[in-house]
């Protein structure tokens, strides 16, 4: 592999504790091309990474998807490596995230944090939720990933063609794993350490908004890829909130008491759930015919080059 190839991506917002120790390790190991695009920071992390010898960007807008994005437009690499600037992972362990996509095994590769994790590098409650996160994946996209949230990733060029980004927040690992899902790239994982922040470097993770963005995001971007999934979790609570409403009826009207208004609020709800589960089935049949016309496309396109 040429490391003159590889450009590594670092979207930082005031990481002056860390980012320029970062750059510099990437350095010794002889990557060049090293790009920081900056979330406006109010530190000192963009003079720390000129001064380190990376090419900082200012990002346009603000979050870090939208860093992410920008940054994509601008890299003509043939790999790229995206790493955050917070330390908490190793550019040593570079070869390991690299690997899979210069052989050709990959054309997405995720580090898997959970495979070695130091003590203190997760709260109980950002471990739990991650773990919830994976599995609703799971469900929507029926590919099981053990860390869909890891922000060290290496890609190769055909990747960074094909992934469309529209968020701006923290769900910019989701919606670039729901990417490669949709583009029908192959996505290995590799497990990598991830080390606890270092002292004074607080966290830009609110856990339980930005958990909640990350579970909606893998919910609705489902809408296109697994309409399954997206219609029967709507269809599923029509249909037992009109069950529950219906009980109640019931047991009133068992009662001598009469609730006309909440029989028919039960009963549209109960049809409209119905008729959430077969739009499901329709949906998914369209969804299904369009993926292997897509496929049939890629495979003609491939044998065409």
């Amino acid at each position: 592999m040429n490391k003159e190839e590889v450009c590594i991506l670092i979207p930082t917002l005031n990481e002056e504790k860390t980012i320029d120790g970062i750059i510099k390790e990437f350095k010794s190991l002889g990557f060049s091309d090293i790009l920081v695009i900056d979330g406006h920071s109010t530190d000192g992390t963009v003079e720390k990474a000129k001064n380190a010898g990376a090419r900082v960007v200012i990002q346009s807008g603000t979050g870090k998807g939208q860093a992410v994005s920008q940054a994509f437009q601008l890299i003509t690499s043939k790999y790229v490596v995206m790493i955050d600037g917070d330390g908490t992972y190793l550019p040593e362990e570079i070869d390991k995230i690299l690997e899979p996509v210069v052989s050709g095994h990959a054309d997405h590769v995720i580090g898997n944090r959970f495979a070695h994790y130091q003590k203190g590098a997760f709260t109980g409650l950002n471990l739990f939720g991650n773990r919830i996160l994976n599995k609703i994946f799971g469900f929507a996209y029926g590919i099981w990933l053990e860390d869909i949230l890891s922000g060290y990733r290496a890609f190769n060029n055909n990747a960074i063609k094909q992934i469309e980004l529209n968020r701006t927040g923290f769900e910019v690992e989701t919606e670039i794993t729901v990417e490669c899902v949709k583009k029908d790239l192959k996505i290995v994982e590799v497990p990598i350490t991830y080390l606890a922040r270092v002292s004074g470097a607080a966290t830009k993770l609110q856990p339980v908004r930005d958990g909640f963005r990350i579970a909606s995001t893998i919910y609705l971007l489902a809408r296109t890829h697994n309409p399954l999934f997206y219609f029967n979790i709507i269809g599923g609570l029509l249909t037992i909130s009109g069950m529950a409403v219906g009980i109640y009826v019931v047991d009133e009207w068992l009662r001598n008491i009469n609730h006309i208004p909440l029989t028919i609020l039960a009963t549209l709800l109960i049809v409209t759930g119905i008729q959430m589960f077969i739009f499901a089935i329709l949906s998914d049949l369209i969804v299904s015919m369009h993926r292997e016309n897509m496929h049939t496309m890629r495979k003609i396109m491939k044998e065409k080059l």
